[in-house]
């Protein structure tokens, strides 16, 4: 037996699971509704979506396994798409960034080769007149060896008077400073051509440096927007599988509020008998209590399930841990509050499951929702009607009769409205729902 477990009290209780419940609604609603932040580490996010699927598994122990995966495939997909945005915003800034640059590049380049061309045109021209200046100082050279040559200085000599020898001595002159002029002109030209030639192999360079450059912007470009294209597809992907999976749930949704209403009869039906026995047996207890304190004897207390009070009265059925305790919850497909009205187990299919407590199975079988079921009447413990039942089991093992506390009833599943195995174990006093942890 052992006292493993204490009940806080029923203010601390039904706020515990209030307050866990809120808590799971408001999870779920983040994983549904928020985007993951920009620069957030991946790791971590997929850690906080896990945990918050985790929740919402808790949320849908009590749902048909077909629509728990439903459900919770389309909350992955939720949780995915904020994800999928951000990468997407993130492709779609990268490749227009990446366009900027290749547009960037682009000009550069055209201004690049605009200065070639035009410095070759310049080059080009140069060299016209640097070919011209040379014919003219050729021409000019040999006219003047041709037609006066050394003949000017001579007849500069053998001029007859003065006057004529100072022209001719001027006309030699101003032919030199021609011929001089000539030649100087001739030689900046070639100069210039020189340093033209030398331009034109820098800027050369550089158009061969900038087409290089813009050849690996737009690569960069295309690469940048085929990411985007991926990203957009992706997420194009995921809205439709979200909304191929809503259509999931809502038709799997109709069968299962029908599975509910079977639900909620046979809880119902078990209320009903529960409370009809407890009825019975407190008649019972109170003739034979009257009778004893008509005979001059104590009536000893309740009878007919051994006392005690409760806690510590129960003995746990499986000694595996809880996954799931008692208390209103909102679930997350049926969008209303309900009872989780026991106590599961998270134990292994084919694991057995023993009675918390000596009684007699009144019920034993299919019930539904509950998948197969074993119900233990206790009798009267410190004054309340006292039963529990083991559902989801694989197979059941005592049918009827009298069993002892430990004795195997059954063994876990996942039978009836279940996601997987575990056992669902819970606790009635005169047919009504209550805390396990009361009586653990």
């Amino acid at each position: 037996m052992g006292r493993p477990d204490r009940a806080p009290t029923r203010t601390s209780r039904r706020a515990i699971a209030l307050g866990t419940a809120v808590l799971a609604a408001a999870a779920l609603a983040s994983t549904s509704a928020q985007a993951l932040p920009t620069g957030s580490d991946p790791g971590k996010d997929k850690k906080k979506v896990d945990a918050q699927i985790d929740k919402v598994r808790e949320q849908l122990e009590d749902t048909s396994s077909d629509l728990a995966a439903a459900y919770v495939a389309l909350q992955k997909t939720r949780a995915a798409l904020p994800g999928a945005q951000a990468g997407l915003a993130k492709a779609e800034g990268a490749a227009a960034a990446a366009d900027r640059a290749n547009a960037v590049a682009a000009q550069e380049l055209a201004a690049a080769v605009a200065s070639e061309k035009k410095t070759e045109a310049e080059l080009t021209e140069t060299t016209t007149e640097v070919t011209e200046s040379r014919t003219r100082v050729a021409q000019f050279a040999a006219q003047i060896y041709q037609e006066q040559g050394f003949g000017q200085l001579d007849m500069a000599l053998t001029s007859s008077d003065p006057q004529q020898f100072a022209d001719r001595i001027a006309l030699v002159d101003t032919v030199m400073d021609v011929q001089s002029e000539a030649m100087e002109r001739l030689a900046s030209e070639r100069a210039s051509l020189a340093a033209l030639e030398e331009h034109l192999s820098a800027l050369r360079a550089d158009s061969a440096a900038k087409k290089k450059q813009a050849e690996v912007a737009l690569a960069k470009a295309k690469k940048a927007r085929d990411a985007a294209a991926r990203a957009k597809a992706s997420l194009d992907a995921l809205a439709a599988r979200q909304a191929s999976q809503a259509k999931t749930v809502e038709s799997k949704l109709a069968r299962d509020k029908a599975k509910l209403k079977g639900l909620q009869s046979e809880q119902a039906r078990l209320k009903a008998i529960l409370a009809k026995r407890a009825a019975e047996a407190k008649k019972k207890a109170a003739a034979a209590a009257a009778k004893k304190r008509k005979k001059g004897q104590s009536s000893g207390g309740g009878g007919g399930g051994g006392g005690g009070g409760g806690d510590g009265y129960l003995s746990r059925p499986s000694p595996y841990r809880v996954s799931s305790e008692y208390g209103m919850r909102f679930h997350p497909v049926y969008h209303y509050w309900k009872l989780h009205s026991g106590r599961d187990y998270a134990a292994p299919c084919g694991t057995a499951v023993r009675a918390a407590a000596s009684g007699t199975v009144i019920m034993s079988g299919g019930a539904g929702g509950y998948g197969n079921r074993v119900v233990i009447d206790h009798g009267i413990v410190s004054g309340d009607s006292l039963a529990t039942t083991y559902n989801h089991l694989q197979s059941i093992r005592k049918w009827s009769g009298h069993v002892s506390r430990g004795q195997v009833v059954g063994y876990v599943g996942t039978t009836g409205t279940s996601t997987g195995c575990h056992l669902h174990f819970e606790t009635l006093e005169d047919g009504d729902f209550v805390d396990p942890r009361k009586w653990l």
